[in-house]
């Protein structure tokens, strides 16, 4: 069903489900999809100036957090919600699960309602390797993934198809879900090897990924591990109490975030004072050069996943959905005969 054969006199809204994002996949590929998502997110970022930006709010519970994502531009407004719970596997369910939605801000009509599990993991997944490729040394072609849950896979891929990292080095606590993520990636030329400790997996890696679900201020990468010239991707600390990295990995390293406001309350930044320097993202790509200033240096992606970055992958999945012919409209508000009477939108479904 096409986008524009099927809202001819209603109010639209453009659902885009967990099978509608795997369909686009399927049609396009993962490389495309990624590519397309990350040049949004850099499409956005360069547009940084033209949102009004808050950090996220959370509502932490006993079993993990709840958070609201809002951000918008002079067109349109978005929203994510997503939670994090660590213990979801137990009963069958995704640590991370979300929604979103983008309204336009002329009307207050909702355009396209999404998912948003599977769009985070691939969102979060083009950032890393859009930060990487200002950050990270040129030619790198080992990575280190720490952290082999859910989206280790994307960032693997990611980093493989639009960076052209080579070797994959693995581990996690429990080595059945390294075993997944190297049998998920059996058919990519990704050389891949799982290790039984950290030390072991970071070891001559060009570019070290942690995406861990610990809940609590984890010194999972120490600084005896780090070595020179090494790019750390940090995408497991993303919460308050909730960080990876020894305080003097971060101390040593040059450290690039999100939105400075969050990441400070949020990031491995929330280990360090208030006044510890830090370079935005949007800085180094309105420059459009590599920030790295020597070979030797170790730079820092303080990723905690921000709502612009949200804001451009339902850009993109819309956008996607519409090209491929898979967009499906819902009127998800009321069609009214007469604007200002919602009580006789009722008469033609109900006797009142």
């Amino acid at each position: 069903m096409s986008y524009t054969s099927s809202i001819a006199g209603s109010l639209p809204t453009i659902i885009i489900s967990p099978q509608d994002v795997a369909n686009i996949i399927k049609r396009q590929g993962i490389k495309e999809t990624l590519e397309g998502m990350r040049n949004y997110i850099l499409e956005d970022y360069l547009n940084w100036d033209a949102f009004d930006k808050t950090p996220r709010i959370s509502n932490h519970v006993p079993n993990g957090v709840l958070e609201l994502m809002p951000i918008a531009n002079q067109k349109q407004y978005s929203f994510k919600y997503v939670n994090c719970h660590p213990k979801n596997p137990n009963e069958g369910l995704s640590t991370i699960l979300a929604f979103g939605a983008l309204i336009s801000n002329d009307t207050g009509q909702p355009d396209v309602i999404s998912e948003f599990t599977l769009s985070t993991a691939l969102r979060t997944a083009a950032t890393s390797v859009l930060a990487a490729q200002y950050l990270a040394r040129p030619n790198s072609k080992r990575m280190a993934i720490i952290g082999n849950g859910c989206q280790s896979e994307f960032q693997a891929l990611a980093f493989h198809h639009l960076l052209g990292i080579e070797e994959l080095a693995l581990f996690d606590i429990d080595r059945k879900a390294s075993e997944k993520l190297a049998r998920n990636l059996a058919d990519t030329s990704l050389k891949i090897e799982i290790f039984d400790t950290v030390a072991q997996a970071v070891k001559n890696a060009d570019i070290v990924t942690t995406v861990t679900a610990e809940y609590s201020k984890a010194n999972i990468i120490t600084p005896e591990m780090i070595e020179a010239g090494m790019h750390i991707n940090a995408v497991g600390g993303d919460n308050v109490n909730k960080t990876e990295l020894h305080v003097d990995v971060v101390k040593n390293a040059r450290v690039f975030v999100e939105f400075e406001p969050q990441t400070r309350i949020e990031g491995e930044l929330q280990n360090m004072p208030a006044d510890f320097p830090v370079t935005p993202l949007f800085e180094v790509f309105q420059k459009g050069e590599s920030a790295r200033q020597s070979e030797q240096e170790v730079t820092l992606f303080d990723s905690v996943g921000f709502a612009i970055e949200d804001f451009s992958a339902i850009r993109y999945m819309n956008d996607a959905a519409i090209k491929l012919g898979l967009a499906r409209p819902l009127s998800l508000t009321p069609d009214l005969k007469d604007p200002k009477d919602l009580f006789g939108y009722l008469s033609d479904y109900a006797n009142i």
